[in-house]
């Protein structure tokens, strides 16, 4: 049964996040704030919140003596690291608006986005984000000083270093002691924070104006489900300029918990066992990367080790099925138990051993996938959220979750279904609209106020909501049955550990065709197993016996589906999707509409045209 929270919380909750952080500082200062990986070879560096504290009140004085007014907006052009955090931090504290920009994003859409959002001040990571602004210089007058996380790349000039802010800050701070704290003390809650630029789909990004409150809300409502604590350990490899890990700094600065910050997604499996978290968050993705890497590392063993992994996780799921009913035999209580010391803790061990749970968001998780982790005792709570929502609408509470679902929303805010079965939100986590943009602002919301997400959803008898799709992604072919491509294509990917993406097409079509691009890492494991090691990634998308196993994954794909659901066509590409390609988003959803134009002729195809 869904838990009732008291929601008095709203009352009591830090003005603004500047405040939030400073309480936090003077609550445990010698507490564990941050690590992050030191130079190469060295070992990982570590932060409390006092020295944290201190560096950012530098920063934020060095910001207010360069000029910096209230609300001003200060881009941040950069990857996850402990430096983003030290300027976001800085920029909130100075009582400026922060606007963020992935390290991804190319130099047009970089000067689109600072120019749009009028950005005086950019912090940028090193000197591949500096030549973009270099070179839109002229795009982009109102910029005054970029200050940059790599030293060697400042000129001193139009281009400082964080050490040259700092000092700036020293001066400051040498003048007027309290400088900062009466800025933060000064900041109200209804002011801007955060300018997010939706990565989108299609078209231009627009910036989610995202108020004080609706960050130190989130936050304070974590606080309040009691999910978090200051003993657990976080480790953040998430963008900082996508709302989800925006939304953890939240939780943070309310929790009081420690984060290991590194965002380089290819060192995530050997940090989490180097850091040993207690939870994380991640897109599906990384779920279904993870998942399918140990199926077919088990497939490479064979023998009795795979017999023993098989048996293992279809125990696992059926003693999870039986707790579920309320019914576990001794017997399967001791089968569990024996196969949890042979398989199980081998499988937590390679995430560090310590993780309590993980949260997915940003896109739906696979059911089968999310079971097939908790069978070996990891627990994935799904949440649901959106920029436009300052990221967390709903999430699963480890103590009372559902798999397939979402959760109930957060205490302190509402979730409905309205029209077309679209999820509506309404709450103090609400943006306060699009930047320069009143019309889609206007269109965001329902006549009453309510948040338009897009999402097709349903609510159970208990509050759960669970997600059935975009309104948009849904299609009606030429037979007038209607089609889901993402529950489709979920249940492809929980099937086939050698696929990266499974895209489904049809609208208006006599039938439903896929797009299949495979997984680097899954495939190069099985090239080596049958001889082809040397052969690339178009190779093999074009091998015959590639293409055959396939196939025969596609053909149990569609023993699952409805008759007018089933895959009839298909066709491996010969690229996995890729930020940098543009069709994939920086969170990694995939740019459905990019990919359909770069393949119309093949898709097409499919149908004789």
């Amino acid at each position: 049964m869904a838990v009732n929270y008291d929601t008095t919380f709203v009352d009591r909750m830090p003005q603004n996040c500047a405040v939030q952080f400073l309480d936090r500082v003077e609550m445990n200062p010698s507490a564990e704030a941050f690590r992050f990986p030191g130079a190469e070879g060295e070992e990982w560096q570590s932060r409390t919140w006092r020295q944290t504290g201190d560096e950012v009140r530098r920063l934020a004085a060095g910001l207010l003596a360069l000029g910096l007014d209230a609300e001003q907006r200060v881009g941040i052009a950069s990857g996850t690291n402990y430096e983003w955090i030290l300027a976001d931090l800085a920029i909130m504290c100075a009582g400026g608006a922060t606007t963020t920009v992935y390290p991804s994003t190319g130099g047009p859409d970089t000067a689109y986005i600072l120019g749009d959002s009028e950005s005086r001040y950019v912090f940028a990571e090193d000197e591949s984000q500096l030549v973009k602004l270099r070179d839109h210089r002229a795009e982009l007058p109102a910029i005054e000083k970029v200050v940059v996380f790599d030293a060697a790349a400042a000129d001193g000039d139009w281009a400082i270093s964080l050490e040259d802010l700092a000092k700036l800050g020293d001066e400051l701070l040498a003048a007027t002691p309290d400088a900062v704290d009466e800025h933060a003390k000064a900041i109200r809650s209804d002011q801007l924070s955060t300018l997010i630029y939706t990565s989108g789909t299609t078209g231009k990004p627009k910036g989610v104006r995202t108020l004080h409150r609706a960050w130190v809300f989130e936050g304070e409502a974590i606080k309040a489900q009691d999910i978090l604590h200051e003993d657990d350990l976080e480790f953040r490899w998430l963008p900082l300029a996508h709302a989800f890990g925006k939304v953890l700094l939240s939780a943070q600065m309310a929790c009081g918990f420690a984060a290991a910050i590194d965002g380089r997604v290819d060192k995530i499996v050997d940090n989490l066992a180097i850091v040993k978290p207690t939870f994380m968050g991640a897109a599906p993705r990384i779920f279904e990367k993870a998942y399918a890497r140990i199926i077919t590392m088990q497939q490479a063993e064979g023998g009795l080790k795979e017999k023993i992994f098989e048996r293992a996780f279809a125990v696992g799921i059926k003693y999870d099925k039986a707790v579920r009913a309320g019914s576990v035999s001794p017997l399967l209580k001791l089968e569990r138990g024996l196969f949890d010391r042979l398989v199980f803790s081998k499988v937590r061990e390679r995430f560090g051993g310590r993780v309590r749970f993980f949260i997915s968001g940003s896109a739906a998780l696979n059911a089968e996938i999310a079971e097939w982790f908790h069978a070996a005792g990891i627990l994935i709570l799904e949440g649901y959220g959106m920029t436009e929502n300052a990221a967390g609408a709903c999430v699963n509470h480890p103590d009372d979750y559902k798999m397939g679902t979402v959760g109930p929303a957060i205490p302190g805010t509402e979730v409905r279904i309205g029209e077309n079965g679209e999820v509506q939100l309404r709450g103090p986590h609400i943006m306060a609209g699009y930047h320069n943009l009143p019309e889609a602002s206007a269109e965001a919301f329902t006549e009453d106020g309510w948040l338009r997400t897009g999402d097709k959803g349903e609510l159970d008898s208990e509050g759960f909501l669970r997600i059935t799709g975009r309104i948009k992604e849904l299609f009606k072919t030429s037979g007038g049955k209607y089609i889901a491509p993402p529950a489709i294509e979920a249940k492809f990917k929980a099937i086939c550990p050698y696929v990266s993406q499974f895209m489904v097409f049809g609208a208006e079509r006599n039938f439903v065709s896929a797009l299949i691009t495979l997984d680097p890492d899954a495939i190069g494991d099985w090239a080596k197993e049958h001889g082809l090691a040397s052969a690339s990634y178009t190779d093999l998308a074009r091998n015959p016996k590639v293409n055959e196993m396939i196939g025969e994954y596609v053909d149990e794909l569609n023993a699952q589906l409805n008759r007018w659901e089933t895959i009839k066509k298909w066709e491996l590409l010969d690229h996995d999707l890729t930020i940098e390609s543009g069709e994939l988003t920086p969170s990694l959803k995939v740019k459905r509409a990019v990919v359909e134009n770069n393949n119309r002729q093949l898709i097409d195809g499919f149908y004789g045209g």
